[in-house]
């Protein structure tokens, strides 16, 4: 493991595999970079892929209070730190997290989305709202368990599904995390597209699976239509839940 410092002096901890140009792998809600080991490992050859833990997840730390733009200040030092500009790969809310990045001025060489969740209904701010209001006062009460079980609810999780999770031994590790949910919300925002993305000028591929849903091939149009260099795959057969063993091929014919 290694570390850096963000502008706000927080850790970011970090591993580094492999030699070659640069890919950061950003996590979304829910998740320290083990979600990432196995992608990153299959990305090493022939490139450095750099999978770091979000602020206030896993080995990096955390410094209150959150902004989205400290968000972007940890990529940003990342990216310092193996000598930028470098190719970013983000996964869920982490896609978005990199989208915002990207038109906040980084120097990313190619962006990789895999399906950014943003909603683009009419009901949807008023759904962010609703959700992050009731989060934060999951968190306020110290009631971290129902804040995950919230989000669990919120992607589509059944109440029975959730009640055995609740009894696993990774429930623990999430709960620990539970705080950072509040960051990801933060982050989709009112679960628009974010402004600026007309000048993310760097090449751009958007993933979807064809099982997920409706929404997610919405939000890739949507994403493809906003940037001026990006376009849009499906992986057939696959879900949010997606194996690394179907996207990594096509992530690493898009970075070269």
């Amino acid at each position: 493991m290694s570390s850096t410092r963000s502008a706000d002096g927080t850790l970011i901890a970090f591993d580094r595999l492999g030699s070659g140009d640069p890919v950061i792998l950003v996590s979304g809600a829910s998740c320290t970079r083990g979600v990432h080991a196995r992608p990153a490992a299959l990305l090493a050859g022939g490139r450095t892929v750099v999978n770091y833990d979000r602020r206030g997840r896993g080995d990096s730390g955390d410094t209150p209070p959150y902004a989205v733009e400290r968000e972007i200040e940890d990529l940003a030092a990342v990216i310092e730190e193996v000598g930028g500009p470098a190719a970013v790969f983000g996964n869920s809310s982490g896609a978005v997290l990199a989208l915002r990045a990207a038109a906040a001025g980084l120097p990313i060489s190619r962006l990789a989305l895999w399906e950014p969740p943003f909603q683009l209904d009419a009901g949807a701010p008023g759904r962010a709202r609703a959700y992050a209001d009731e989060l934060a006062a999951c968190l306020a009460g110290g009631r971290r368990g129902d804040a995950v079980a919230l989000f669990m609810r919120s992607v589509g999780l059944p109440g029975e599904a959730i009640d055995g999770m609740r009894q696993a031994p990774m429930w623990a590790a999430m709960e620990a995390i539970a705080p950072t949910l509040a960051y990801d919300a933060a982050v989709m925002g009112d679960s628009a597209l974010p402004a600026g993305l007309a000048g993310v000028t760097a090449p751009t591929l958007v993933l979807t699976g064809s099982r997920t849903g409706p929404w997610a091939d919405a939000a890739a149009r949507a994403v493809v239509d906003a940037l001026p260099a990006a376009r849009h795959t499906v992986l057939d057969g696959q879900d949010h839940n997606v194996s690394w063993d179907a996207l990594v091929p096509r992530l690493a014919d898009f970075l070269g």
